[in-house]
């Protein structure tokens, strides 16, 4: 190898002369968590390399425990690599320690749980290596074995061997069952590994799965299936530092998923982004405060966590009796929430306002700030008082939902008796009145006989707020492939919904992917202008790898995996609803 002269001139020469690419070009800043040793933050220079050579831009991140400086470094990262280290004290796992435990950092572990917390919180990609592999399981719920040379039933394999880092010193196989381990490494069953640890995973946390295993039965891998995490009890890194080949798959894939992820932010920053069903006004007690994390899915923090810029929250009323007193109650009761709906503006006002119409939601995205619309769900709020639609849109109400489960003075619903074979005679008048008013009309809940009814009543398109593919999930609440074929015929938008039992038919199962699946079966059945998103967060919707709306930017992940360009992916969060709306808003007699 050739030795360069210091050369100060020529080195400024080289950097001055660097044209950076665009943004969207620049590698994925990858956060490698460090060390602790003798007072100094540090990382063995093999971790920098094997994020260089994948395609990285590594970035050491100091081990302090400030939550603010965590937050601003965190924030300007695309990926996370979890690095190795020492024990971790048993105390965050409610056990005691024994003999063999050996030394431990709690300082560490601080930092360490608290980066994992604001990284996951923002769904980064993360890589757990060893202790990363551990801590991840602690951080997620999962247990971890003190030492296993006293704690492990079977007889083991030496797990800390005094060869080299970069050479292997035993086999792992790698489960059975698809893996984006088993993907990675292009189908291999068994890989030679270093090893270099006492301590290891009892058992994955919680929706974790195990994804390779020592031959003493030692967990060697695990990953979430629905999010960008994955992790390893060895050291890729000294192995892929010098350029082992297996290795080296394992932080490009981590890159590559990065890479994925900065696009996806630069999307959600560049696009309104829009949920057009919560049910978060259920849960709002007299001191709730959407500015704070208070049991919801739905919240302010988890909105700018996952770069969501609007939700549109309801008012749920369920179906009860309808006799007149009972129906002034259900409009009071919907005002009330409304009304609450307001009073977290005034809370909030330096964060979020309510937006009336599609403009508002775009100027409020300019000015950093979360739009949220209102809506009315269940038409029986309505009563027998058409003029509550003019109160409700003077409220804010962007959409109705005509009905919930049962049918009303409206029309009939997927789930109750069939009272009206569609829509009431009243419900007619309703119809043509939100019209009128600029109010959509949204057909979620509804029996197919109101759709359709609905369909040839309003002189405008209508939605579905939150219903998904009656293809893929028989559940009288999905669309009908002909009911979503008539919808788009009209130019209206259904809204997929993340609740489980309308995504798959085994609830428990009812993953990111099954939504995709349904997004995937509309957009080829009725094209891209004809679909979006409408969660039911707070009203039970929820699914693996996608609990919440700071994870609803896992969506956009797998849209691009999929092949979905950014225009495409801006119709689908938010677009083809707010044009939808925008339809709806331009009727002569919308006042606002």
């Amino acid at each position: 190898m050739k030795v360069r002269r210091p050369n100060l001139e020529a080195l400024y020469r080289e950097v001055d002369h660097y044209i950076p690419k665009k943004e969207s070009l620049q590698p994925p800043r990858i956060g490698i968590s460090a060390n602790r040793k003798d007072g100094l933050s540090c990382i063995a220079e093999t971790y920098v390399q094997a994020v260089l050579k994948a395609g990285g831009a590594p970035v050491l991140i100091p081990v302090i425990t400030d939550i603010e400086a965590l937050t601003a470094i965190v924030n300007g990262l695309d990926g996370l690599v979890m690095s190795g280290g020492g024990d971790i004290n048993p105390l965050y796992m409610q056990e005691e320690p024994i003999p063999a435990l050996q030394d431990v950092d709690t300082y560490r572990d601080e930092y360490d749980l608290i980066l994992l917390r604001l990284a996951t919180n923002r769904q980064l990609p993360v890589m757990g290596i060893c202790r990363g592999h551990q801590i991840l399981n602690v951080a997620f719920g999962g247990g971890v074995y003190q030492d296993i040379h006293t704690q492990h039933n079977q007889k083991l394999l030496k797990h800390s061997q005094t060869l080299p880092r970069e050479q292997a010193s035993h086999s792992v196989t790698l489960d059975e069952g698809p893996s984006k381990l088993r993907t990675m490494l292009d189908g291999e069953k068994e890989l030679l590994v270093n090893s270099f640890h006492h301590q290891a995973i009892k058992e994955p946390a919680p929706e974790f799965i195990a994804t390779a295993t020592a031959p003493d039965g030692i967990n060697e891998a695990m990953e979430h299936p629905e999010k960008e995490i994955f992790s390893v009890q060895w050291h890729p890194e000294a192995m892929a530092a010098n350029d082992d080949e297996q290795m080296s798959k394992l932080f490009k894939h981590h890159v590559e998923a990065s890479r994925l992820f900065k696009e996806a932010k630069r999307i959600h920053h560049r696009n309104v982004t829009l949920d057009s069903h919560t049910d978060t006004p259920m849960i709002f007690p007299g001191e709730f405060n959407i500015g704070l994390k208070e049991g919801g899915k739905v919240n302010l923090p988890f909105m700018e966590e996952g770069l969501i810029d609007a939700a549109i929250m309801v008012a749920y009323i369920p179906q009860g009796p309808r006799d007149e007193v009972s129906l002034l109650k259900a409009t009071d009761f919907a005002m009330n929430r409304l009304q609450e709906i307001h009073r977290q503006m005034e809370l909030n006002r330096s964060r979020m306002c309510i937006a009336y119409t599609p403009q508002e939601v775009h100027v409020l995205k300019a000015a950093g700030k979360k739009a949220i619309m209102l809506g009315v769900e269940n038409g029986y709020a309505i009563g027998k008082d058409i003029e509550n639609i003019a109160r409700f849109r003077k409220m804010g109400v962007s959409y109705i939902t005509l009905c919930h489960n049962g049918s009303n003075d409206i029309c009939d619903s997927a789930r109750g008796d069939a009272e009206w074979n569609g829509l009431s005679p009243f419900g007619k008048e309703v119809v043509r009145k939100m019209n009128e008013a600029g109010v959509l009309v949204d057909i979620s809940h509804a029996a197919e006989s109101t759709f359709y009814d609905a369909l040839e009543t309003s002189a405008y398109p209508i939605i579905a707020s939150h219903s998904s593919a009656r293809a893929l999930c028989n559940h009288p609440r999905n669309l009908t492939d002909e009911q979503l074929k008539a919808l788009a015929g009209q130019g209206g938008v259904a809204q997929i919904c993340l609740y489980k039992g309308f995504i798959n038919e085994d609830e428990e199962k009812a993953s990111l992917s099954d939504a995709i699946r349904h997004i995937n079966h509309i957009v080829d059945l009725i094209g891209i202008n004809h679909v979006g998103i409408g969660s039911d967060f707070d009203g039970d919707g929820e699914l693996i790898g996608c609990r919440a709306s700071n994870e609803l930017i896992n969506i956009t992940m797998r849209l691009l995996k999929e092949g979905y360009t950014e225009n495409d992916i801006a119709k689908i969060w938010g677009g083809n609803l707010l044009r939808v709306m925008n339809k709806a808003q331009s009727a002569p007699d919308n006042s606002l």
